[in-house]
């Protein structure tokens, strides 16, 4: 009896770390909010007191509208071969920690060499907005103004009433409003 009730009890502990090892390596829901490691150091560091945005930072009707359309992706993170070099870029959102008047940056981070180089495109004040990335192609904005991108391009998103499109173009980077 001694002998088959340590089996028992060795099967079950091995069963606890099986699960436990399932569980530590499965993708936490912030896993898609994560930057590299060398990137984490100068965004904070050039923009202290700020951070990702994420789902919990949305309200209830933008963050189902962002969940809708793009799954379990991180709100406030995309990465995107903006500039068509095939180099790691992200376009990150970033807001202040203050939930009373938050101001959001959208930033652009792209790997040129050994160092990031990162810089701030746009900002809005008020309710959290979001960044997600769309295929290359013609884009038509509300005041007629027309972008035609070979690489994908970044979307600023504020779902309460405002959508910005920003492309690499001419070796700058051109900007059109697709709502207002």
């Amino acid at each position: 009896m001694p002998v088959r009730l340590k089996s028992i009890v060795v099967s079950a502990v091995w069963f606890c770390l099986f699960a436990l090892v399932q569980v530590a390596s499965a993708q936490s829901p912030n896993d898609a909010c994560d930057l590299p490691k060398n990137l984490q150091a100068v965004v904070e560091g050039k923009y202290p007191a700020t951070k990702i945005v994420t789902l919990s930072d949305l309200n209830e009707g933008d963050k189902q509208l962002f969940q809708k359309e793009h799954d379990d992706s991180c709100p406030g993170l995309v990465k995107v071969d903006f500039y068509g070099d095939g180099k790691p870029t992200f376009a990150l959102a970033l807001t202040t920690k203050s939930h009373t008047l938050p101001t959001t940056k959208l930033i652009l981070a792209h790997r040129a060499e050994s160092n990031w180089e990162v810089t701030a495109l746009d900002k809005a004040d008020g309710p959290i907005p979001v960044v997600w990335s769309e295929k290359p192609g013609e884009y038509k904005g509300v005041y007629g103004k027309k972008i035609k991108s070979a690489r994908p391009v970044i979307i600023f998103c504020g779902y309460s009433s405002w959508a910005v499109l920003y492309a690499w173009m001419n070796n700058r980077v051109a900007k059109i409003w697709l709502r207002d």
